[in-house]
């Protein structure tokens, strides 16, 4: 896996913000369930967060295309406490009574042949171990003399 340094960001709420302007002024009542909604088709809250990520790629792999191998940091349930943060009476030692702890989610991105520098690439993780996650990762080419 290559090394690489993940960022959480806010999910983009201008889609969010256009439909919530009708509801807010047109029909305030069902807001409540709109989010309801949201959550139960899309399966994501509203403030979902997106971990980002970018990648360095030759010029060479952008011509041709590679695929590059990544470790995704998600949040899991701790396997000590179940979750508790505890056991018995005392804090779990191993997720330090938080109840969960950092799962790495292998992850193999395919770049294109003909990829560019600042193509962005948007996945959505699930992991057996994990809640599932929003994943953007940016191309970077660097170049050669590098």
């Amino acid at each position: 896996m290559l090394p690489t340094v993940w960022d959480t960001v806010p999910a983009s709420t201008s889609a969010r913000e256009w439909f919530a302007d009708e509801i807010a002024i047109d029909f305030p009542a069902v807001d409540h369930a709109v989010e309801r909604l949201r959550e139960a088709f899309l399966g994501e809250q509203a403030q979902a967060r997106t971990l980002t990520t970018e990648v360095l790629v030759s010029k060479h792999d952008a011509t041709r295309g590679t695929v590059v191998p990544l470790a995704v940091p998600l949040r899991g349930t701790c396997v000590l406490c179940g979750g508790r943060g505890e056991i018995w009476t005392e804090p779990c030692r191993a997720c330090g009574g938080t109840g969960d702890r950092l799962v790495h989610h292998p992850l193999r991105v395919a770049l294109p042949p003909g990829v560019v520098h600042g193509a962005r690439f948007r996945y959505r993780v699930n992991s057996p171990e994990a809640a599932p996650v929003r994943v953007e990762i940016r191309v970077a080419i660097r170049s050669s003399a590098a």
